[in-house]
């Protein structure tokens, strides 16, 4: 009988061990499909002002909204293909990642540590480029995207998100996890820094309120 009685409190401790685990999945889930569809339709968009513009180089673009405002300018920079392609045709398939991961996860997919690693590779390859693109944006080409600037909204958290969980979860090896364990709640004020530093440069070399009625 107390045996049995110890095998039962044992389930409930189990279970509310893990309760909290599952939450934080199911929430890191929902975020992937969230933060990827953004970062789609915005690829999505931009690809389909590319086309616009290789069709009439005149046309008015949805994102054009100012002379410093705009897409047209850095599409039509060879910053806005740098691999000889089309920016956007990235994000289109890139996107594609963080949705899956995420709908696999729901369904309760486990997937393997190289796995992960290869994940998050790709995504500090996404945040680098992103970080570029920035600068590029900012610096030479005096211009700020507003479809590209959802991408880097979207790209940032990802970035850190995805980081932080895969090192709180040993990924990484040991020693990262209680880096991982520390951060991630701080993962939203982490963010919005990140978005600060953009807003504050972006203001600085580009006066991007005023120009919104220039």
């Amino acid at each position: 009988m107390g045996s049995a009685s110890a095998c039962e409190d044992a389930s409930v401790t189990d279970t509310v061990a893990e309760a909290p685990t599952s939450r934080r999945s199911w929430i890191f889930a929902v975020f992937l499909i969230v933060a990827g569809a953004l970062g789609w339709w915005a690829a999505f968009n931009l690809t389909l002002d590319k086309i616009a513009v290789l069709e009439d180089p005149n046309a008015a673009l949805s994102c054009n909204v100012s002379a410093f405002v705009q897409c047209g300018k850095n599409l039509d920079s060879w910053q806005g293909s740098v691999f000889g392609f089309p920016n956007p045709l990235l994000g289109l398939g890139g996107f594609v990642a963080p949705i899956a991961v995420g709908v696999a996860l729901l369904a309760g997919a486990r997937f393997a540590r190289w796995f992960w690693i290869a994940f998050n590779v790709g995504i500090v390859g996404a945040l680098a480029f992103v970080i570029w693109l920035i600068t590029q944006s900012f610096f030479s080409l005096g211009t700020l995207c507003p479809w590209c600037a959802l991408v880097w909204s979207v790209t940032i958290p990802l970035f850190w998100a995805t980081s932080l969980r895969n090192a709180k979860e040993g990924v990484f090896g040991d020693a990262p996890r209680r880096i991982g364990r520390l951060l991630t709640p701080w993962i939203v004020p982490i963010t919005v820094a990140c978005y600060l530093i953009v807003i504050v440069i972006g203001q600085i070399r580009i006066p991007i309120i005023q120009s919104l009625f220039l």
